[in-house]
């Protein structure tokens, strides 16, 4: 059998912060959390404004809405690693998921693991960020004249 990893709410898939840094160490990758600088009226910079990202603390890591991360201690277009990688990579995600549970979650995702006999052609239908697990013998196909 083999497990399907996907989103079954609406908000979309999404690693916590504890499920990043565990899936990035599982990769053998360091990285480091990074947080937008705001000015004194909340408002962001601008995106090309020197130092617009500063190192999240533990509690903005655990907290913000959108953290950002580098390979590198100090932010740069350069060393942005993604977090889509985890998501897109979801054979590696697993072993994160089944060892956080609920504490994989991301802020808008309730992650849940499907198993499927092993060579199952399926897909992921997804709506408004709430995910399913398609395979052929859940569809209705029709055939072409």
């Amino acid at each position: 059998m083999a497990k399907i990893a996907y989103n079954a709410c609406y908000g979309g898939f999404g690693l916590s912060h504890d499920a990043i840094m565990r899936y990035a160490a599982l990769k053998g990758l360091t990285i480091y959390p990074f947080v937008d600088c705001r000015t004194e009226d909340g408002s962001l910079l601008p995106y090309n404004a020197p130092n617009r990202f500063r190192r999240a603390t533990e509690k903005e890591s655990q907290t913000a809405f959108l953290v950002h991360y580098c390979t590198t201690p100090e932010y740069s277009d350069e060393t942005y690693w993604s977090p889509y990688d985890a998501y897109k990579d979801r054979a590696d995600s697993i072993q994160v998921i089944e060892e956080l549970g609920e504490n994989a979650n991301g802020q808008c995702a309730k992650i849940r693991l499907e198993e499927v006999p092993s060579g199952t052609l399926y897909r992921i239908d997804e709506y408004d960020g709430l995910e399913s697990v398609a395979t052929q013998s859940t569809y209705e196909w029709s055939v072409a004249p």
